[in-house]
């Protein structure tokens, strides 16, 4: 299984990467690249916030290039107060040259073949709804398509009916869904706000990272996130989306879903960003999402386990990952 992640780290995002990660140094999926969007911070940010935590977790020879760094029509939005000022809580990470060529990662992917290729997007659309105009012929060959986004029958947490990804950059939303040729995985706020992560979990992925170069920042970019939520009355605690979007995406739990047609509202100053998905039907289009209503929140976080204790292996030196390393070097 190859996998794209396209991103905009961000904390969760974070978590992704820390499980992407993982799974490639394990042997489960092959990590073709990370391209990054604008949306928790600016896209060259969010670039090099990905490059830094690649190389905490070991894979710094990912190919990774920053996205289009505006939304389709609307200002850019970033938020700080939620992933603090350059989206890492309160870690930062080192400044580097950030490379742009982040469709010719896609094209180079999707022309290796697509039957066993991952898109999977945490962050705005833009990005994708971008190649779908610039290179329709290469986004109808994408199969699998995930995407963190939207809250469908479920109160927002940008706007009473929206959701951030959706909101930032609502027509590309709204195209991305228009376009879809084969429906797209929707992993909304109903589910993902259910991926809740405690100081007493974290505390215990830390300890089980081990000598992994992440575990040094883990607690110091999550206590952030503890504290934006306590702030908007959620408690001490963190919804950790991106990580539950992954994990869906890869078919490593369990999920129930519904096909649907989905269409996100782009023009309405007041409804921006809603997205709805036709449940009984009444539009009588074809679907183009399959809208995740349901996962298996505690067999995720048992995933995350498993990705700490292999970086805290590979940390170490351990010689089956190494191998598993060199096996794929020589495929």
């Amino acid at each position: 299984m190859r996998v794209i992640l396209d991103c905009d780290p961000g904390i969760d995002d974070t978590y992704a990467i820390i499980f992407l990660t993982a799974a490639a140094h394990g042997g489960l999926i092959e990590l073709d690249c990370l391209t990054t969007t604008s949306g928790n911070a600016p896209a060259d940010q969010c670039a090099q916030n990905g490059a830094w935590i690649l190389g905490q977790c070991g894979l710094p020879i990912i190919s990774l290039a920053a996205g289009i760094p505006e939304p389709l029509e609307v200002e850019l939005t970033t938020t700080p107060e939620t992933h603090g000022d350059t989206g890492l809580g309160y870690a930062q990470a080192p400044e580097r040259h950030v490379e742009h060529d982040w469709d010719a990662l896609w094209i180079d992917s999707i022309e290796r073949g697509t039957d066993d290729l991952h898109l999977i997007v945490t962050g705005p659309l833009t990005n994708l709804a971008a190649f779908a105009h610039a290179h329709p012929e290469h986004f109808a060959k994408l199969k699998h398509i995930t995407v963190m986004g939207g809250a469908v029958n479920y109160p927002g947490n940008t706007t009473p009916s929206a959701e951030w990804n959706f909101w930032v950059d609502p027509h590309a939303a709204a195209d991305v869904f228009a376009m879809a040729q084969t429906p797209i995985t929707l992993c909304s706020l109903g589910v993902t706000e259910r991926m809740v992560l405690n100081p007493e979990a974290l505390a215990e992925f830390v300890d089980k990272l081990g000598g992994s170069p992440v575990a040094q920042h883990l607690e110091a970019i999550t206590r952030f996130y503890f504290e934006f939520h306590e702030d908007v009355g959620e408690g001490y605690q963190a919804q950790i989306h991106d990580l539950l979007t992954v994990l869906i995406a890869l078919g490593l739990v369990g999920y129930s879903w519904k096909d649907t047609t989905v269409a996100v509202e782009a023009d309405s100053e007041l409804m921006r960003g809603t997205s709805v998905a036709d449940l009984r039907g009444i539009w009588e289009r074809e679907p183009n999402a399959r809208l995740v209503t349901d996962a298996d929140v505690e067999l995720a976080w048992g995933w995350f386990t498993w990705a700490c204790e292999v970086h805290a292996k590979v940390a170490a030196g351990d010689a089956e990952i190494v191998e598993l390393r060199h096996q794929r070097a020589d495929d």
